[in-house]
């Protein structure tokens, strides 16, 4: 069995996450912790109960796990990380907004055969989609990325946004690729019209009520058009992909970033 702790379980996620985890056959889900907690059990809809706490630290402690799941925010992660890390728990991270240089850090507080998984999309055809993203990057002349999310959402751009264009401008450079279409330069009165440069690529970040989470890319030569989109529709659809990391943490050691490291992509 595997000893799962899950933080930040009173977040849109975590009300998602939590119920399966304690379904799973080889999963024990042995609390749940969140610092806006304010009971000391969660009752499950299995109509089991499991330790519920306001401070991450004690329920480590109190939990012993072989696995922290952490779905909270940029601003508590860090702190998180700095408390689980050097106890030797393996992470799986679902919390965006966060530089692969900051977990490369956070990385070396901790002992050796400890994993530390991070992912800014655990939707399987979101990382498919960032696949075929990288598959088209080098053949198309303009290339933009639009990205759709509720407005809940704590970072902007996204997390699977700017990997995206991250990949993408490192083989569009690497092939010596060039955009034709007009950047900031073109902007004249309203600043920002043509999105963030991530790395050349421009990102646009649509925030409202109604979206989950949505990304389209857009490839452009003369004379035709690609668009590649993903559209998650529910939750749901991360499930999946979180089961996965959960079920590879112990098996492998270091700084993981990206399921697509786990499905071989």
């Amino acid at each position: 069995m595997i000893r799962v702790l899950f933080n930040g379980y009173q977040g849109r996620m975590g009300r998602t996450i939590v119920p399966v985890l304690d379904a799973q056959d080889d999963i024990e889900l042995v609390g749940v912790s969140d610092i806006t907690s304010s009971e000391d059990n969660l009752a499950l809809p299995s109509g089991s109960t499991v330790p519920a706490f306001d401070d991450l630290a004690n329920a480590l402690k109190a939990t012993q796990p072989a696995v922290l799941v952490d779905f909270t925010a940029p601003t508590a992660l860090e702190g998180s990380l700095r408390i689980a890390l050097p106890l030797g728990v393996n992470c799986v991270v679902g919390t965006t907004g966060v530089s692969p240089e900051t977990f490369a850090e956070l990385y070396q507080l901790a002992p050796n055969g400890t994993t530390l998984f991070c992912a800014p999309n655990f939707a399987i055809g979101a990382v498919l989609m960032m696949a075929f993203a990288r598959q088209a990057a080098a053949y198309f002349k303009d290339v933009e990325v639009i990205e759709f999310h509720h407005n809940g959402k704590k970072d902007a751009p996204s997390g699977t946004a700017i990997t995206t264009a991250r990949q993408m401008a490192a083989i569009r450079q690497a092939a010596g690729v060039v955009s034709e279409s007009p950047g900031s330069e073109s902007e004249l009165e309203y600043k920002g019209a043509r999105g963030s440069s991530v790395d050349g690529v421009p990102v646009h970040a649509v925030r409202a009520s109604g979206f989950v989470a949505t990304q389209e890319v857009i490839f452009a030569s003369p004379g035709e058009l690609l668009r590649i989109t993903h559209d998650n529709i529910d939750r749901a659809s991360y499930l999946p992909g979180i089961l996965l990391a959960v079920r590879a943490v112990e098996k492998r050691s270091g700084l993981i970033i990206g399921l697509e490291n786990l499905l071989d992509l």
